[in-house]
């Protein structure tokens, strides 16, 4: 299928060509405005589809909404029309259209001269009345108020909010991009006379603010997003596009010593932390034990003894761990338990315990295995 993408160059438009490539179609006309217009010819007699993304949001002057949705929306489909070509053509419009204002008009406009096409050529056009869209590859101050600010805080540069309890319908690119490929078979998302992302999410603008601030906080809190929420985990993965790239990575403290090192990595209300113990050849770590809390340990590098001891017997328990055989090893409650490097290099061990250390109530009781 030989498919024709206006718009290639956009948010929308470079989102989509990555996910038709991804699903093994090759053969895909891009056009943006920066192409010869002679290709647009070219492209409109041999497509068999027509994605068309290209569009005008924000001009310099208000009469270009109109001359770059709506003209250019009437080159195309003459073109079509000149070549006899009865490809389906998905059209991207705006919530906007509902309104009375130079964008919105410019869409309504557009619509309008969709179903006419319909009517004159009975060729299948798919209207797409888009909420605010967001995710990777956006723009800033120019796309969605969720690309500004994620690139705003990632940088430490101000944010606006006009209105904290203005509310927003938000689309993932994602969710988006399943929708095409559904229009793309075929079978769209249909209310009335328009097609839909059946996937939206709703939050208040001061909420949005404050969840992105927290993706920027959780490198120091150690924190992760709530990821069972599904808005949160589509704003994070935007955040993160949104990184300067010199600052992909962060520092984490470590507590060293003699015998090693100790570093919290992650830290969660309810999934308990995460951190990484580094001992040096013969050191012994542990020599605790405890009521509720409990721990899984895994080497990852070096070799290890861990042992176990109940505080009321004097049988010992052993497990031998290495970094050659990745292996978790559960700890109990209820059994002191050590952990001592038999290797000649550090041991790195990766430790996951059930709640977050609390000074004031460690549950932790000493006791030498």
């Amino acid at each position: 299928m030989k498919i024709l993408v206006t718009g290639s160059q956009g948010f929308v438009g470079t989102n989509l060509i990555a996910e038709l490539k991804n699903k093994g179609y090759t053969d895909i006309y891009n056009f943006s405005r920066e192409s010869n217009r002679f290709l647009l010819e070219k492209y409109t007699q041999d497509c068999d589809f027509v994605f068309h993304l290209a569009g005008i949001n924000r001009p310099k002057d208000e009469k270009e909404f109109m001359e770059g949705n709506f003209g250019f929306t009437s080159e195309l489909l003459a073109l079509l029309k000149k070549s006899g070509n009865k490809a389906p053509v998905v059209i991207t419009s705006s919530i906007q259209a509902e309104k009375d204002n130079p964008y919105g008009r410019s869409k309504k406009a557009v619509e309008d001269l969709l179903f006419d096409y319909y009517k004159e050529t009975d060729v299948k056009v798919f209207i797409y009345r888009l909420p605010n869209l967001f995710g990777k590859w956006s723009k800033p101050n120019y796309n969605t108020v969720v690309a500004t600010y994620c690139h705003n805080i990632a940088r430490n540069l101000d944010i606006q909010i006009n209105n904290s309890d203005a509310e927003l319908t938000l689309s993932y690119i994602d969710d988006l991009l399943e929708e095409f490929l559904r229009a793309l078979e075929g079978n769209p998302t249909s209310q009335d006379d328009y097609c839909v992302v059946p996937v939206t999410h709703k939050i208040k603008l001061g909420e949005l603010a404050n969840v992105i601030k927290s993706f920027k906080e959780s490198r120091g809190n150690l924190s992760i997003p709530n990821m069972e929420d599904p808005l949160t985990k589509k704003l994070y993965s935007t955040y993160l596009s949104f990184l300067p790239e010199d600052k992909f990575s962060y520092d984490l403290k470590m507590n060293c010593d003699h015998r090693g090192s100790f570093t919290e990595f992650i830290r969660t209300p309810d999934r308990g932390q995460v951190s990484i113990n580094v001992s040096k050849p013969g050191i012994t770590k542990g020599n605790h034990w405890h009521h509720t809390k409990n721990e899984k340990f895994l080497v990852v590098s070096g070799e290890g003894l861990i042992r176990f001891r109940k505080p009321d017997s004097e049988d010992i328990i052993e497990y031998r761990v290495s970094g050659d055989k990745l292996q978790v090893v559960d700890i109990p409650t209820g059994y002191s338990h050590s952990i001592v490097n038999v290797g000649r290099n550090d041991l790195v061990t990766v430790m996951w315990v059930n709640e977050c250390f609390d000074p004031k109530k460690p549950d932790t009781y000493p006791l030498e295995v």
